[in-house]
C-alpha cells in the first residue's frame, strides 16, 4: 500500500517562474496518495498557520519538502516554516515526536547541472553535502531520512528530461 505523502513546495513563483518545480508538483498532485500544498501560495504574507502545518504532517506517513535550491539553501520561507512548525513539545523534545515513525525527504532543482555538484566540481560539494542540514534536521525531529530526489541543471532542461524527471518523481512518490 502506497503511503500518504505530503509534499510540501516550496517556491515562491511556482506558477509564473517555476519550470521544474511546477512540473514536478503537478505530477505528484495526480497520485491518489499524495497531497501537495504550495506553501508561497498558502502564505504570501509569511504568516504560517502553525496548527494548518501540524495537522497536515499528522496526517501523513511521509513528508518531502520541494523546493529549487538557492545559496546551498532552501528559500526563505521553508526556513521561516521550520522555526515557526517544528516546535519543541510537537516535533522534538521529551514530550514531542510527530514525526516519530514518518519518513522525511527533500526534492530538490539546481540550476547547475550534476558535474558541479562534485569535490573536483565548481561548487565543491556533492548534492548530499550540501543537504546535510535537512538529514541534520530529520535525524533531530526522529524522522527516517530518505535519499533526496534531485532534478539537476534545471536552467538548461530539455522536456524530455523534465518528463522523465518528473515521472521518476511519481514513482517514488507512489510508492
Amino acid at each position: 500500500m502506497a503511503k500518504k505523502t505530503l509534499v510540501l513546495v516550496f517556491h515562491p513563483s511556482l506558477n509564473e517562474q517555476s519550470h521544474v518545480n511546477a512540473a514536478l508538483a503537478k505530477a505528484a498532485g495526480e497520485l491518489d496518495n499524495v497531497t501537495v500544498r504550495d506553501e508561497y501560495a498558502l502564505y504570501p504574507d509569511g504568516n504560517i498557520d502553525v496548527k494548518a502545518e501540524q495537522e497536515a504532517i499528522e496526517a501523513a506517513d511521509r513528508v518531502v519538502f520541494q523546493f529549487p535550491l538557492w545559496w546551498f539553501s532552501s528559500p526563505a520561507l521553508l526556513k521561516s516554516w521550520e522555526d515557526a512548525v517544528l516546535e519543541h513539545g510537537w516535533a522534538y523534545g521529551s514530550e514531542g515526536h510527530a514525526f516519530e515513525g514518518k519518513e522525511f525527504a527533500v526534492a530538490v532543482s539546481t540550476g547547475s547541472p550534476e558535474a558541479n555538484y562534485q569535490p573536483d566540481g565548481t561548487n565543491k560539494f556533492t548534492i548530499d553535502q550540501v543537504l546535510v542540514p535537512f538529514q541534520g534536521t530529520a535525524n533531530y525531529i526522529s524522522a527516517t531520512w530518505v535519499k533526496p530526489f534531485v532534478t539537476f541543471g534545471a536552467f538548461g532542461i530539455s522536456d524530455d528530461a523534465l518528463a522523465e524527471a518528473a515521472k521518476q518523481y511519481q514513482e517514488l512518490l507512489a510508492q
